[in-house]
């Protein structure tokens, strides 16, 4: 094995934008309300404000406006932007059902305020999407508990179906912002106007359908204020990662960066390996070396000059070669049967940096083990099959499943899929990578992910910095590859790894 590379030491990555969860929400909203000088009811009517504004300028020229109004604060959130848009001059059709509180609450009083100053209140069974050219869902924020099954499915089953734009208030109702299921309906936003903090069940899981295009409105509170809150995850959006990148010095050569091996390939399914290690390459691995079958290593990649290739037919030549490697990818179209069944588990037994993909996963999954050293990057089905679920059952908590997948597994695990997570601790902040998009449900992308990654860890970063500095690279590489192409429909894995150099110099793909 080399020494380790001589480059110099990445600056300390920025660790994202904070993500609360439900609990530590209602804790800022407790300690807002409880600042020096905030009157009853006005952090309510900041949020009134703020929905108006985002509104007016997402919407200008609009002039019929819908709000649907819940039972609790997220309502009167709704009341207010209702009364405040009805005195702008707009017109507003309002529909509500009936006010549970018993007390005066802030919710209660913004109803009060709606009705005293002329505003009619419609009941939630008259509602037509038709009335109005935008709607503001105000029905349910954060906290939902329960299925929305009742009138209130009802209502939604009918915005969704109408061909209406749609702003929901801090979250769309339905949707559970602290791991992005589904409480049975859930409104489908075009936009979402979150008050005060992120939350991490907007960007991942099948709410990343439903949340539309997220901004965050501080309500003028303090900057110091969230950031005094620890977060339940960190999001990696654009720029967040690429301070953490490796950097060279000017007399650097290619022993410096790294020697990658990636570990695939079985017969028919070859392009996977040369995907990862063309991807390893874009991302700046020193050597790469594509340990593959021997029934395709002579062709395997004659377009690809750059990269060395092997055949490679038994566990035991596998380990000699590996100990000349600086980090190790295995798994890409490695198949489970005996061939790559024997490779995995010499690959495992390395004592190398690994980072474990596609079949490996399966196979691991098979025969547990623990590291703590290794990456683990599974997709939802893939995810099941380590826990022993099917990968709804991943999909209805991934929050919990990542961190499930930490414990019985160790290492850092990434879980792909809308809004990838990742982890390396059961019980702190994860990382959550948004602003992906569809054009990267494409085959052979996962294979360039483990590419990056394991160039990243042959420069020296450690697994946690890798995974995370490596999906935020890749999101933003598909981002410039979409551009290029002028749309997402028909992007493939090459474009993406092309697009890898650019990314890391700055362009974001927006």
């Amino acid at each position: 094995m080399n020494d380790a590379p001589a480059h110099p030491s990445p600056a300390s990555p920025a660790p994202g934008e904070r993500l609360f969860d439900t609990a530590r929400m209602r804790e800022l909203d407790a300690t807002a309300m409880a600042l020096p000088g905030m009157a009853p009811g006005e952090l309510m009517d900041r949020a009134g404000a703020a929905l108006l504004e985002h509104l007016q300028e997402c919407w200008p020229g609009v002039s019929r406006v819908g709000v649907l109004c819940g039972p609790g604060n997220n309502g009167g959130d709704g009341f207010v932007l209702a009364r405040r848009a009805r005195a702008a001059g707009l017109e507003v059709v309002l529909h509500a059902g009936s006010s549970r509180a018993r007390e005066e609450s802030d919710g209660k009083r913004a109803r009060r305020l709606w009705e005293e100053s002329g505003g009619e209140i419609h009941p939630l069974e008259t509602f037509d999407p038709a009335t109005a050219d935008v709607w503001v869902d105000a029905l349910f924020g954060i906290g939902l508990q329960r299925p929305l099954t009742d009138v209130y499915g009802e209502v939604i089953e009918r915005l969704n179906r109408a061909d209406r734009a749609v702003l929901a208030a801090d979250a769309p109702s339905g949707v559970d912002t602290d791991n992005g299921a589904l409480r049975g309906q859930a409104a489908r936003a075009t936009r979402t106007l979150t008050f005060i903090g992120d939350k991490p069940g907007l960007h991942t899981g099948a709410a990343v359908d439903y949340a539309g295009t997220v901004r965050v409105a501080t309500l003028d509170l303090p900057h110091s204020l969230a950031q005094s809150f620890a977060p339940a995850a960190w999001r990696i959006g654009p720029g967040h990662w690429r301070a953490g990148l490796p950097r060279r010095r000017p007399g650097a050569h290619k022993g410096d960066a790294g020697h990658v091996m990636i570990v695939g390939g079985a017969p028919g399914f070859a392009g996977a390996g040369r995907l990862a290690a063309t991807a390893a390459l874009r991302a700046g691995a020193g050597r790469v070396t594509l340990l593959t079958h021997p029934e395709h290593a002579a062709f395997v990649c004659n377009d690809r000059p750059e990269i060395m290739v092997r055949g490679v037919s038994e566990g035991p030549e596998l380990l000699r070669w590996l100990e000349r490697a600086d980090a190790v990818a295995i798994g890409p179209g490695l198949d489970q049967g005996p061939w790559g069944r024997e490779l995995w588990l010499a690959a495992a037994d390395s004592g190398r940096p690994v980072v474990v993909d596609a079949d490996a996963l399966n196979l691991l999954a098979q025969t547990p083990r623990r590291s703590d050293d290794w990456v683990l990057t599974p997709h939802p089905g893939e995810a099941g099959r380590l826990l022993n679920l099917d990968a709804a059952a991943v999909e209805a908590d991934r929050p919990g499943r990542l961190r499930e997948l930490v414990v019985r597994f160790g290492g850092t695990v990434l879980l792909k899929g809308a809004g990838t997570l990742i982890a390396d601790t059961d019980d702190g902040p994860y990382h959550c990578v948004t602003d992906g998009h569809p054009g990267m449900a494409t085959p052979g992308c996962g294979d360039a992910l483990t590419g990056v990654i394991a160039a990243l860890r042959g420069q020296g970063l450690d697994a946690r910095g890798a995974a995370r500095i490596g999906a935020g690279w890749h999101v933003a590489a598909g981002r410039v590859a979409a551009r290029r192409l002028g749309g997402t429909v028909g992007m493939l894995a090459g474009d993406l790894i092309a697009a890898l150099p650019a990314a890391a110099g700055g362009d974001d793909g927006f």
